[in-house]
């Protein structure tokens, strides 16, 4: 079996990923995209990092697309992604972990104050804040995917009262309704929706309007869910208490983007669950196997959803 194996990335990243894979499926023939020649129209399998657009076109043999990360809304942007191939996400054992880790870690200091302790150590201020029991704390966790429920499982085990909501195979208008009346009891919401038309710029002013005074922010999903400009505004009239934000509209984050200075937010570098290589790649490689062996594909991409 021939695979392609193209991204945007750096050289070492590229270098790393070849060697994952060539090492976890040694009987494959792995071709970088400068590799190809015009000769190169046997290939059946693409492992991709976010292709430049139109790499993918123009190999008549190709049956799956394999992504190697969980979001696939820049590929799907690609209008010359072939209509006919299946399209796979990676779904990682190895990165939800990390994702439960994060969200568990940023929940435990919003609830606890830990990020207001930081800023009173600035100013060497010794003062101690209320503290409230997690059963006592409402956590909204947006998008109920693998990653979404393992989260929603992790916080539950931990005490707080956990609610869920998600778009998918629901009518647009009413799932709206539904966020809308959850969206008062949560102190804390974590976002980890794909992002689609119907979930871009959701986190506006109207959404963070409904949320209780104090509520606080995960989000760990894509950058183009919020709208910066109605996020900083509710922080900055203090309706929002503080928001944790791994994603950016533009990446990385513009020295000059008024998040970085904030009080009220603590910024990470895309770093909430980094791919694992080594997991990410038997994940990768046994879609391809099943490919090969003609047996189900796993975590296929539902297009018309775009995840």
């Amino acid at each position: 079996m021939k695979v392609l194996l193209c991204g945007q990335w750096g050289a070492d990243e590229a270098r790393r990923w070849q060697n994952a894979l060539a090492a976890a499926m040694p009987e494959a023939v792995w071709l970088a995209a400068e590799d190809l020649s015009a000769a190169d129209h046997d290939i059946e399998a693409a492992v991709v990092a976010n292709p430049a657009p139109g790499q993918l076109a123009g190999l008549p043999r190709l049956r799956l697309i394999q992504s190697l990360w969980a979001g696939v809304d820049r590929l799907l942007a690609d209008a010359s992604l072939p209509a006919q191939v299946p399209v796979a996400r990676m779904v990682d054992p190895a990165m939800t972990a990390a994702m439960v880790e994060t969200a568990l870690w940023a929940t435990l200091a919003l609830h606890r104050g830990f990020f207001a302790y930081r800023q009173r150590q600035n100013e060497a201020l010794w003062q101690v804040h209320a503290q409230r029991r997690a059963d006592e704390i409402g956590v909204l966790v947006l998008g109920q995917g693998v990653l979404g429920r393992a989260v929603a499982a992790r916080l539950t085990d931990q005490g707080y009262r956990v609610s869920g909501w998600q778009l998918g195979g629901v009518d647009p208008a009413e799932a709206r309704r539904a966020l809308d009346a959850q969206l008062p009891q949560a102190d804390i919401v974590v976002n980890l929706l794909p992002l689609t038309p119907h979930t871009r710029d959701l986190i506006d002013a109207r959404f963070l309007s409904r949320l209780p005074t104090g509520a606080s922010l995960v989000n760990l999903a894509r950058g183009a869910h919020v709208v910066d400009a109605d996020l900083l505004a509710a922080l900055d009239r203090g309706a929002l208490r503080h928001a944790v934000l791994d994603v950016f509209r533009s990446e990385p984050l513009p020295p000059e983007h008024a998040f970085w200075r904030h009080p009220r937010v603590t910024v990470l570098p895309h770093a909430a669950a980094l791919t694992d290589e080594r997991s990410a790649a038997a994940m990768a490689v046994s879609n391809l196997r099943a490919l090969r062996d003609g047996r189900p594909l796993a975590n296929l991409v539902n297009r018309l959803r775009g995840y």
